[in-house]
């Protein structure tokens, strides 16, 4: 694919990911969460030009370091997420303020590496940023459906005292 393409792509999934997240969601736990993630890496390591042939090692580096960014990212944004679950056992999520702010300091970081491989002289593509994105996606969903799955362990409505002792309909008028 070209750079065009993988540009439109990678803008296209952030957009439509960051604007669902911040609308309250079901985490569904037996869907496979992993699955866009592996298709975005999949797309970018086809790129035959993913690391710079003139620069391996650095490109290497700055790449790794994207990696990295990309991983905490998705691990900030987790842990900044709020999750809860309803009164039927269904968990539920939505992104805060401070998930917000992960995504622009990640943004921020990753224009700052970008800054750095071009002042390194390093050809930098648009799968390397998509890698990255992936690796995004996939820390982000694997901790939120392991948070989910620890909260739908905990029993959501115990019993408790008078809950089947039927109460009037009728009102008291004074």
């Amino acid at each position: 694919m070209s750079g065009l393409v993988n540009a439109l792509v990678i803008v296209a999934v952030a957009g439509i990911v960051i604007a669902r997240q911040f609308r309250a969601s079901r985490i569904d736990t037996n869907r496979r969460w992993w699955l866009l993630p592996g298709i975005l890496a999949v797309i970018a390591m086809r790129e035959p030009h993913l690391l710079d042939a003139r620069h391996h090692t650095t490109a290497a580096l700055v790449l790794g370091a994207e990696l990295i960014v990309g991983l905490a990212m998705g691990a900030a944004w987790a842990w900044t997420t709020r999750i809860w679950v309803e009164r039927d056992g269904s968990v539920w999520s939505k992104s805060t303020k401070a998930s917000a702010a992960v995504w622009a300091a990640g943004i921020g970081v990753r224009l700052g590496l970008f800054a750095v491989g071009t002042l390194l002289g390093i050809h930098q593509d648009s799968s390397a940023l998509l890698l990255a994105l992936a690796a995004t996606l996939l820390v982000r969903s694997g901790v939120l459906i392991w948070r989910a799955q620890s909260l739908n362990q905990a029993p959501v409505h115990a019993a408790a005292y008078g809950d089947h002792v039927p109460r009037s309909t009728w009102k008291e008028h004074v």
